[in-house]
């Protein structure tokens, strides 16, 4: 309401105990008790899912993240006491005002300032994801850290080794679908957090880049992902920005002529995104999908190329991922120097590609004239020398459409399968 945008979701609070605000909705609603024990029922109401919240004050948090018990009966005032951050430690009492704001958090979100309520060591003891979640803010919001929450951090980092795996990704994904994903990446590695949570990308700072590059190899991971940001693209293709050339810092080597090559940077660096993937709980699917446009983002196309070796990039990205390799592409040339790449660049090979695939030749095994049934019917086994058949058959078509009808190919296969007798 402050910032004049609309809500998501609203949080209620009152003096009522959670029995007592059961006992209310029960015959009017649903009531679940999620979180009962710490004073929180969801209660599902006319259509709207609203977290209602007993007044509470919070005593120790040995685990980093939940109070060891809870104390009911206490204020507002109180209650919002214990909150992280005094922007988010206001409250609006209904139904017409005014705000509860004994922690001037109005002030701050005009300042576009993030401080913490209290003693920021204290806040960040309570719960080790405050600092990232404050981080993240700055990039969300475009707000600024105070420089005594900033320096709080590095002596809190062990409290996140107690946080999950999936409340990191849940942050970390919210920063890399931010407009500017930099600001926060950045403010991570100035205090620590980088090295903590992402080793493998705070590694990448001072690699050094020659040619055409005008920032070492972190700095050029983040360019790439504010690029995908700043167009709006998928999640998928921002993750793959920025983690892209991780595996440059392990495959780096020094030429006799002082620059540096990256042999196989494509290969270890999609290792490692899914290392990290995979150690933040993310996704299979989504996993996979970005260690593929990392694995696949190394190409350069000449214009001699011939159809066959186009075809066969065609098959080696995947038609489906084709749009997702050019924006990768995109963010990687801008990426190099901090310019907007030429409209005109890749447009050669998309309209090489686009025609190719309007000819709707084979891409897969399954495009082929012939399949397998054919193969039994011509006495050829199913099993490893079927496979090879198989394969050599669509590598032939590739080469040369116009081989992909079915008499012509199964006369290829006699022979094949001949020369495997022999």
């Amino acid at each position: 309401m402050l910032l004049g945008k609309k809500a998501a979701d609203f949080d209620l609070a009152t003096d009522a105990l959670p029995d007592d605000v059961i006992k209310m909705f029960s015959q009017k609603g649903k009531v679940i008790p999620t979180g009962i024990k710490h004073g929180t029922v969801t209660v599902l109401f006319k259509g709207i899912s609203s977290e209602v919240t007993t007044f509470r004050g919070d005593t120790t948090y040995s685990d980093g993240r939940r109070p060891d018990n809870v104390v009911f009966g206490v204020s507002i005032e109180e209650d919002l006491a214990r909150r992280d951050f005094t922007m988010n430690a206001i409250a609006y009492r209904l139904p017409s005002g005014p705000l509860v704001d004994p922690f001037k958090g109005e002030a701050d979100i005009k300042a576009k300032i993030i401080r913490t309520v209290g003693s920021a060591k204290d806040r960040f003891a309570e719960d080790g994801l405050r600092p990232l979640r404050g981080i993240r803010f700055a990039s969300q919001l475009g707000f600024s850290p105070d420089d005594i929450l900033l320096a709080a951090i590095p002596g809190t980092l062990p409290f996140i080794m107690k946080v999950s795996a999936e409340r990191i990704r849940d942050e970390f994904r919210k920063i890399i679908t931010t407009d500017q994903p930099s600001i926060s990446l950045l403010l991570m590695e100035e205090t620590g957090l980088l090295k903590q949570i992402l080793p493998e990308l705070a590694c990448c700072r001072g690699i050094v880049q020659t040619g055409r590059h005008k920032f070492d190899v972190l700095d050029h991971c983040l360019y790439a992902c504010d690029y995908t940001a700043a167009e709006n693209y998928t999640e998928e293709v921002r993750l793959a920005a920025l983690l892209h050339d991780i595996g440059k810092q392990s495959t780096a080597k020094l030429e006799e002529d002082g620059s540096y090559s990256f042999y196989n940077h494509d290969k270890k660096s999609a290792q490692e995104a899914d290392d990290i993937m995979r150690r933040l709980r993310f996704p299979n699917a989504l996993i996979d999908q970005v260690c593929h446009l990392i694995e696949n983002h190394m190409f350069f196309y000449e214009d001699h190329w011939t159809d066959a070796a186009v075809r066969r990039l065609i098959i080696k990205i995947g038609e489906e991922n084709l749009i997702n390799i050019y924006k990768l592409r995109r963010a990687d040339a801008y990426g190099i120097s901090g310019k907007i790449p030429s409209p005109q660049y890749l447009l050669p090979l998309q309209n090489r590609i686009e025609k190719i695939l309007k000819e709707q030749k084979a891409f897969s095994l399954k495009d082929l004239a012939v399949n397998g049934d054919d193969l039994i019917k011509l006495g050829i086994a199913p099993g490893k020398t079927m496979g090879i058949i198989l394969n050599e058959l669509f590598e032939t078509v590739i080469d040369d459409p116009e081989m992909n009808y079915k008499e012509k190919l199964l006369e290829i296969a006699v022979k094949i399968n001949e020369r495997y007798k022999l």
